[in-house]
């Protein structure tokens, strides 16, 4: 992926909405997690990428509107198939340089560091495993 000028913070929904965009479209071209999203999961993206951008300005802009259960919907998911440490490692490395591609500042920052929550959470409660993220080549 080409990295593309900074364009600021994540400081609105609509610098969120290219952050998942982006994001998931790196998904669904990933060798490891696209079979997660697109055979196991059967993810339909028309409605699943409007709900992730509202989790994600609840997160980093405080928005209501976003109603789930994240872990309730990855114990099912794990259910049908085991997800691996791998795939968290792979869905975060992803997330982070989508983030470092395009922002910086608390709120990027921030979306990293949830996100790395939400990786540990699943590895902790799900795979009964302790997960930190990867380091990242230079």
């Amino acid at each position: 992926m080409a990295s593309t000028p900074h364009t600021g913070d994540l400081d609105s929904r609509s610098q969120i909405h290219h952050l998942v965009v982006g994001f998931y479209r790196e998904v669904v071209f990933d060798d490891l997690l696209e079979p997660v999203f697109g055979e196991v999961a059967e993810v339909d993206w028309a409605e699943h990428i409007p709900r992730l951008i509202d989790y994600w300005c609840r997160v980093l802009l405080g928005e209501t509107g976003y109603r789930g259960a994240l872990l309730a919907v990855h114990a099912h998911l794990h259910a049908l198939e085991p997800l691996r440490l791998e795939h968290c490692d792979r869905w975060y490395q992803l997330w982070a340089r989508s983030v470092d591609d395009r922002w910086s500042g608390p709120l990027a920052t921030r979306a990293k560091e949830h996100a790395a929550q939400i990786m540990a959470t699943i590895a902790r409660r799900l795979l009964d495993a302790d997960w930190s993220p990867p380091v990242r080549a230079a």
